[in-house]
């Protein structure tokens, strides 16, 4: 039974404008990546669904979801935030990277892959309720959340979300959910600046000062995380794997580097084969140097499939 890999062509479809740092090639990056280093080899392929209204009303509010879909331009493009904004094709790409996260469920759930990984745009950390934001419309990770949890029957699930920005449309989501841990670590004083007071119980925020650089981010997974995440005892992890944290991306400036990423996902598994039978639905978030996104993304999933050892 191998792991799950899941993306689809109309991801490549949503297109903000060349200068854009949320770009397709984010996509074609991280998969040619994966095919060099043999990664895919050791994977089962599948093309993401449509999430559908249903699925999306888990984490957003209908209207919310209906109004986005009838801003949708016939041609050119329209801001949604300052950030984002959408052409023909974004609403399309939206709903496959949300499908991608639930289809991800699925498979994890039913026994059919041990974990996934869910190489999607647009990203969706930054989506809240009601809100598009910071390049997201729909919350991947938060969809794939409620669908376990209410679809599904999990009583547990646990957010871990490593991107550089602070998952604010996660919390927004899923902060009075008991049902659920958010684990965060972000940098401080960054875009969507907030998360250095959680909103609920259930969240584990950590904020990092600029240039942490990987010893003080270790320190501060194992001091705040992992207890929390041992007392908690997740029936299934939902990573939010931002990948912007890197040295090489200037979005950021941790100074991360792919080792940072390895260790970190090994953490995560470690408490998922405790706790959660080796289940780990991941989504992707960050990440816009495309050299340092596809090789962190190759450390990531290379121990998603347990080939680091």
């Amino acid at each position: 039974m191998l792991p799950a890999y899941i993306s689809h062509p109309d991801c490549l479809k949503h297109d903000m404008g060349d200068q854009h740092p949320e770009a397709p090639a984010r996509l074609g990056a991280i998969q040619d990546m994966l095919l060099i280093k043999g990664l895919l080899d050791c994977m089962q392929t599948y093309d993401a669904p449509r999430a559908t209204e249903q699925q999306l009303a888990q984490a957003h509010s209908t209207l919310y979801i209906r109004t986005l879909a009838s801003m949708v331009p016939q041609e050119g493009s329209v801001q949604v935030d300052p950030d984002t904004s959408m052409n023909p094709h974004s609403y399309q790409a939206a709903l496959r990277a949300a499908g991608a996260a639930v289809l991800a469920v699925d498979l994890v759930l039913r026994g059919e892959a041990p974990n996934a990984f869910c190489n999607i745009r647009p990203p969706g950390h930054h989506a809240e309720y009601a809100a598009a934001g910071g390049f997201c419309f729909f919350n991947n990770a938060a969809v794939a959340i409620r669908h376990a949890l209410n679809v599904h029957g999990l009583q547990r699930v646990a957010l871990i979300d490593f991107d550089v920005h602070h998952g604010n449309g996660s919390e927004d989501i899923l902060h009075h959910d008991e049902r659920v841990l958010m684990c965060s670590i972000f940098e401080d004083k960054l875009y969507p600046y907030s998360g250095n007071t959680p909103r609920g119980p259930n969240m584990v925020n950590v904020p990092l000062p600029a240039r942490s650089g990987g010893e003080l981010l270790r320190t501060s997974v194992a001091e705040f995380w992992l207890p929390a995440l041992e007392r908690f005892q997740p029936q299934l992890i939902v990573v939010s794997a931002g990948f912007d944290g890197h040295r090489d991306d200037d979005m950021g400036n941790l100074g991360l580097v792919e080792a940072d990423y390895a260790w970190m996902t090994r953490q995560i598994m470690g408490v998922a084969r405790r706790h959660a039978q080796g289940r780990v639905v991941s989504c992707l978030e960050g990440g816009y140097d495309l050299s340092s996104l596809a090789r962190s993304a190759a450390a990531h999933v290379k121990v998603l499939l347990g080939l680091d050892d």
